[in-house]
């Protein structure tokens, strides 16, 4: 059997790149923000708005992708308006591909960041209130920097998982060829064909490579973290 990928097969692996990419891109900034609140405070609403940041890891992905698609389709109330503000187009498309791919993505990448929040050394941050540095200066430069490794792991961790994206993404936008059909989907497709195998068997291997490689590079920065945190408070 000849692992020379095909045309399409090429096209659905930079397509899926591209997604994945754009799906890190628009969940990692919420999953900071988001997994800083949920590591330092307690507020009214906390065991709900946690049960909903993980709420994609156990609910159906075909029901993930129904709802993406009554609330970003083109008739749906955010599909709309963000056609008609940002001429932003989500159904059927690859941003909406990603997009579902983030959100099945998201609580993946915050628990290591809540992780590594909670790890960090909060009397540096006072200290560095105490000399008169703003909360938002001190954030940036002093607690981001601390919870780095734990950021990169989720990113790593979403960024194979948005690759990996099945359910949810057929939902949604469908399996076009050279618009949404991704890495999974076009394994998906050859699956169906009755001379699909070599076609399948070689986007399995490359699937799995990639979700390996994902998981040995996210321990690799996981026991780093730990190590250098141990060092800490010796």
């Amino acid at each position: 059997m000849s692992f020379y990928l095909t045309d399409a097969e090429w096209a659905a692996i930079q397509l899926s790149l591209q997604v994945a990419s754009l799906a890190i891109a628009i969940a990692l900034p919420p999953a900071i923000l988001l997994g800083y609140a949920l590591a330092r405070w307690k507020f009214p609403g906390y065991t709900l708005v946690n049960a909903l940041v993980h709420l994609p890891i156990v609910l159906p992905p075909v029901v993930t992708g129904y709802v993406l698609l009554v609330l970003f389709g083109r008739q749906g109330m955010l599909g709309s308006f963000f056609a008609d503000v940002f001429g932003i187009v989500f159904a059927f498309r690859w941003t909406g591909a990603a997009l579902a791919a983030g959100i099945m993505a998201f609580p993946l990448i915050i628990r290591p960041v809540k992780l590594s929040f909670e790890l960090s050394d909060g009397q540096l941050e006072e200290a560095a209130h105490s000399l008169g540095t703003s909360r938002l200066r001190t954030f940036l430069l002093i607690t981001l920097p601390l919870a780095l490794p734990g950021i990169l792991s989720g990113a790593i961790l979403g960024f194979a998982k948005a690759m990996g994206e099945f359910g949810a993404t057929i939902t949604f936008v469908s399996n076009i060829p050279g618009e949404t059909r991704t890495l999974s989907l076009a394994l998906y497709t050859e699956m169906q064909s009755l001379s699909g195998d070599a076609g399948a068997i070689r986007l399995t291997v490359i699937a799995i490579v990639v979700s390996i490689g994902a998981l040995v590079f996210s321990e690799v920065i996981s026991r780093r973290l730990s190590r250098k945190l141990g060092g800490q408070h010796d």
